[in-house]
């Protein structure tokens, strides 16, 4: 296939192997987990937990327009999930701030009185507390039906309805859809299976990868990817590479295959930049290197070519990057097609895998580039069907290759960093649209790459609809904490469903996977309790209970201690593992604080 380059006048992108500067606490920085190991005791937290029930005034409430924190050269930071030292963590209920959703001016009191307000035009009693807490929620409503989703109380005990203007109802109709191979334990209290330490390195290190086998767990590490015993943390095997790990498949075959790009070379003093031009094929089972691979051609001239993204579908390893995409037979390492230069200007980002492959193509300036989603032929790269982005996109995520679902931020009008202002279902036989879908930024909880094609998370796609997060807001328990909802669209509609499967007071819920027809979804927890897994039934929508984690301080502390945003989550037959995709050298505020690389929890 022919995969020209990016034109000369278009800056690269940053993305694996790429140099950077250290982020400020932001996207897939290393967090930091409290002094002590497991079970240790800890002190009492100089900051309040999520969902803490007391009130702190002073402070943005979660979800109220603020300043971002700032990066080095003064940037916010990408989805930063810290406060600093001294103010309440996320999701900490605050008293004396604008509501979850209410349209108050910043810094505007919410209990100020105004025009209309009780007594004469212009002023009057101040709201009484309740009456705020009556009104916000009232508001919130009404904002939450302008965006399509309803969610109607009765007034009584009974649960809320999702009421949306799908009219053949959510939950497929209420029937059980056949589910998944996931099933809950007899007991589904969970216990620590193991913690693996951040290992020491002096700058920005990749630690992208993680994968479960029936034997193993599988993690990349510093110039090595590594296997552990599933229960006990044990190594059984190492393979070790002559550099970093810069990309990871996401997908694996049947028999436990995958692919990695890696740097040829560790860095030197003299060369601290080393490209990500290495390609192998790696056997989870046996723990071996298959084989390893480059390619010259694209941008890239007579050298090799650099790659900041792999994928796999069926038995090809697909790459890409600024000097175009190439891919290999899995099975032979025989090369499939490689990056050549084009007079459009035209060179594949990176592709979506599993089911099928799907290439992320740009063409054009740097000022009016075209993107292209093409579902391609796995063997040869052979364009079968071609839909062309609207105006004002730059970049696109895959979020699923079958159905074809992708992510843009068109015309960067998402405005939080997440990468999505609209998700486009395309029929990948004929390229034709099927539904374009909103997503508004400030009431879904979604979130891609910003140049990765196949690097989102919070999503998950399946039963010919697409699985969203709401954003946090406040619960309607007396403490007042946060919660969230998992609500879906119809992929041919492109219309909100009725289904809607709640977090729970001071729980927020997201996507992690399809499990069949089932949704698997991870809890983040509140401030007393451990984080739980829970399948979704993808027809009814009722939730079951697959595993609930420690909720002893030191244990909650450290399953908290990851970004979400930053964070790779597996969840298989009653493990969890928990893991960094980036970790650096400690910073002065953290430098004796202890860090995981993992955090494994079992049923088992």
């Amino acid at each position: 296939m022919t995969q020209p380059p990016q034109p000369p006048n278009e800056p690269p992108q940053g993305g694996f192997g790429q140099p950077q500067e250290p982020p400020a606490g932001g996207f897939g920085a290393p967090t930091e987990p409290p002094p002590g190991g497991f079970g240790a005791p800890t002190p009492p937290p100089e900051q309040p937990g999520y969902g803490y029930p007391q009130q702190q005034p002073g402070q943005p409430q979660y979800g109220y327009p603020q300043q971002p924190p700032a990066q080095p050269g003064g940037q916010p930071g990408y989805g930063h999930p810290q406060q600093p030292p001294g103010q309440p963590q996320y999701g900490y209920p605050q008293a004396g701030q604008p509501q979850y959703g209410y349209p108050q001016q910043p810094g505007q009191p919410y209990n100020q009185p105004g025009p209309g307000g009780p007594g004469a035009p212009g002023g009057g009693k101040k709201i009484s507390t309740q009456t705020q807490i009556i009104i916000a929620a009232v508001v919130a409503v009404v904002l939450i039906v302008g965006g399509g989703v309803y969610f109607a109380s009765s007034g009584d005990d009974k649960k809320d309805e999702a009421k949306t203007s799908d009219t053949k109802g959510g939950g497929k109709d209420g029937k059980s859809l056949g589910g998944g191979d996931e099933k809950p334990p007899s007991n589904t209290k969970s216990k620590v299976a193991f913690q693996l330490p951040q290992p020491k390195v002096g700058d920005i290190t990749d630690v992208s990868g993680s994968w479960i086998t029936d034997k193993a767990y599988v993690k990349t590490g510093v110039n090595q990817i590594v296997a552990y015993d599933p229960d006990m943390g044990k190594q059984l095997w190492t393979i070790p590479l002559p550099g970093q790990v810069c990309a990871a498949s996401r997908h694996t075959t049947e028999d436990n295959k995958t692919a990695v790009v890696f740097a040829a070379s560790k860095p030197t003093a003299k060369d601290k930049y080393v490209s990500c031009t290495e390609v192998g094929a790696v056997d989870l089972e046996a723990g071996k290197l298959l084989w390893t691979k480059s390619v010259t051609g694209g941008n890239a001239g007579d050298d090799k070519a650099s790659f900041n993204e792999v994928t796999l579908s069926g038995k090809t390893i697909a790459v890409g990057g600024t000097d175009g995409g190439a891919a290999w037979d899995l099975t032979s390492g025989d090369n499939l097609w490689k990056p050549e230069v084009n007079a459009e200007g035209c060179y594949d980002m990176g592709y979506g895998g599993g089911p099928g492959l799907v290439a992320a193509r740009k063409c054009g300036s740097y000022d009016d580039p075209t993107v292209l989603i093409q579902n391609v032929n796995p063997a040869d790269g052979a364009p079968i069907s071609e839909f062309k982005m609207p105006a004002g996109v730059e970049y696109v995520s895959v979020v699923s290759t079958k159905p074809l679902v992708v992510a843009a931020d068109v015309g960067d009008t998402a405005g939080d960093g997440s990468g999505i202002s609209d998700f486009f279902s395309i029929d990948e036989k004929t390229g034709k649209l099927r539904a374009k879908i909103p997503v508004d930024a400030d009431k879904y909880a979604g979130r891609c790459g910003s140049t990765e094609v196949e690097q989102c998370s919070k999503l998950a796609v399946g039963n010919d609809r697409i699985y969203v997060p709401t954003e946090e807001h406040e619960g309607t328990g007396e403490d007042y904490g946060q919660t969230n909802e998992i609500v879906s669209f119809d992929l041919a509609t492109g219309k909100a469903t009725t289904d809607r499967a709640d977090a729970g007071e001071r729980y927020a819920m997201y996507p992690l996977r399809m499990d069949g027809s089932n949704i698997i979804a991870y809890k983040w927890p509140p401030y007393d309790k451990g984080g739980q897994i829970v399948s979704i039934d993808g027809g009814t929508f009722k939730e079951t209970l697959l595993m609930e984690n420690p909720s002893e301080e030191s244990v909650r502390e450290a399953e908290t201690s990851f970004s979400l945003d930053g964070a790779e989550i597996r969840y298989g037959g009653g493990r969890m593992y928990t893991s960094e995709t980036l970790i650096s050298e400690p910073s002065e505020y953290s430098k004796d604080r202890k860090e995981y690389l993992v955090v494994a929890f079992t049923t088992n």
